[in-house]
């Protein structure tokens, strides 16, 4: 590491392209972290399709057009296959399992072969007929081959590209995985790239890597992926050390971070901070203060826009009711008004107290926040946000050590080039670096 400096590693998403595998560590739980339990956060993955989801008893999954339940999964390890069966139960997948049946014949070429849709005897009501039988998808699979007449006349790898397409249509093999970083990119990725500003994970190794993370520092993150840069640093801390994740708007948005599955003791060294409050910090304004001035602003714009027929007092409120005496005709309407019952008061003030309740703890964790900051002793900051990065950037470094590194993630160049001159025309960086990533995908043949 560097001193009497920060580093700047700045990862830039360069061209599409398939992920390559890099290794992630574990999260250490639980003596049973190997084995599945109820209410634990898995990965489902059926061949390079994932799903997170969380795991009960009689709860019913849709994942690829295939419903099952996790009940039998319960109590074995992760990386276990199963298959689908009837009924919706999982049974393991054998080790031994038989293979299809490997056939000698193969054509030369595909020129005689025509697709006219009558080269499988089979037909729709015999499949359904045999999956009823119980039989597995990969005997379904030797029946569709046999009753094929165009099979053998292809050439061996259009045989194989078949069996492939059948296998993966009719045998439900998946497999259920421990969430890590590596994962939970590749998922999030392949299904919603937009929610994590396409962020390929071999990007994501090379940020946690600059950054320098590592069990018992204090990391500030400040991310609009989901969650899923913020579950990444908190799984290289293990649980020892110190996260403030800065967000933007009134709630933190991390659905990735939470389908981690961490326990409780990880959450207790993570603290959440809004940017909009970053500013009383520079400023060396309090929050009780910050609070208190906007509350008077709110104020000030409720009294301008009330009503004129709002009141003051609870316990005189009109109902406008109005009783009219259809018997005698001629008579005047009466209105009467009605009082608020006790219960109803009652109410209103215990959704008072709640409501003041839970504003003071806000508060105090908004002020447990500020007190890390203000130690202005962090060990790195990480930025992978769709905000302008540059204004952030100069803002966040007065809460950095020195000597500490940071690193930047943005999807497009140019605000990373407006980034990178903006530091070079403040100084007191060094080593400081823009980086763009590529990566490709090869077909190897052996």
């Amino acid at each position: 590491m560097l001193e009497n400096g920060n580093n700047l590693n700045i990862p830039n998403r360069g061209g599409e392209g398939d992920e390559e595998t890099v290794a992630t560590s574990a999260v250490a739980d639980a003596p049973s972290a190997d084995a599945i339990c109820e209410g634990h956060h898995v990965v489902l993955k059926r061949d390079e399709v994932f799903k997170a989801v969380q795991v009960y008893k009689r709860r019913k999954i849709i994942f690829e057009k295939q419903w099952f339940y996790l009940d039998n999964a319960i109590g074995c390890k992760y990386g276990t296959t199963f298959e689908v069966s009837a009924g919706g139960a999982l049974q393991p997948r054998k080790a031994e399992s038989e293979e299809i049946e490997e056939l000698n014949e193969a054509g030369i070429d595909n020129r005689n072969i025509i697709d006219d849709g009558k080269s499988q005897r089979l037909s729709r009501d015999d499949i359904e007929a045999l999956k009823g039988q119980g039989l597995k998808g990969q005997d379904i699979v030797q029946r569709l081959i046999e009753n094929s007449t165009t099979f053998r006349d292809k050439t061996e790898f259009s045989q194989e590209k078949y069996i492939k397409k059948k296998k993966k249509k009719y045998e439900a093999f998946i497999t259920i995985l421990k969430p890590t970083a590596r994962i939970m990119a590749m998922m999030y990725h392949s299904r919603e790239p937009g929610k994590i500003c396409h962020l390929r994970y071999d990007t994501l190794a090379q940020m946690l890597a600059f950054g320098n993370i590592h069990a018992g520092c204090k990391v500030i993150v400040v991310e609009t992926c989901a969650g899923l840069v913020l579950g990444s640093v908190m799984e290289r801390l293990g649980g020892y050390g110190s996260v403030v994740h800065m967000y933007p708007g009134s709630m933190p948005v991390r659905a990735a971070m939470e389908n981690f599955g961490f326990p409780k003791s990880f959450y207790d060294h993570l603290y959440d901070f809004p940017i909009n409050k970053l500013n009383s910090l520079l400023s060396g304004r309090s929050l009780a203060e910050n609070e208190t001035l906007q509350n008077q602003t709110k104020v000030m714009l409720g009294e301008g826009n009330r009503s004129p027929l709002s009141t003051h007092r609870g316990d005189e409120v009109p109902c406008a009711k109005t009783v009219m005496d259809n018997n005698q005709a001629g008579k005047a309407e009466d209105v009467a008004f009605c009082t608020e019952d006790k219960d109803t008061n009652t109410a209103r003030k215990s959704n008072v107290e709640e409501r003041n309740s839970k504003q003071e703890d806000r508060l105090k964790k908004l002020q447990a926040a500020a007190a890390v900051l203000q130690e202005r002793n962090a060990d790195g900051l990480i930025i992978a946000s769709r905000l302008y990065p540059s204004p952030l950037l100069l803002s966040l470094l007065e809460f950095v050590a020195p000597s500490r590194p940071f690193v930047i993630y943005c999807q497009y160049k140019e605000p990373l080039l407006t980034c990178y001159a903006d530091l070079r025309e403040r100084g007191g960086v060094i080593n400081l670096r823009l980086s763009e990533t590529w990566l490709r995908g090869y077909q190897l043949q052996f």
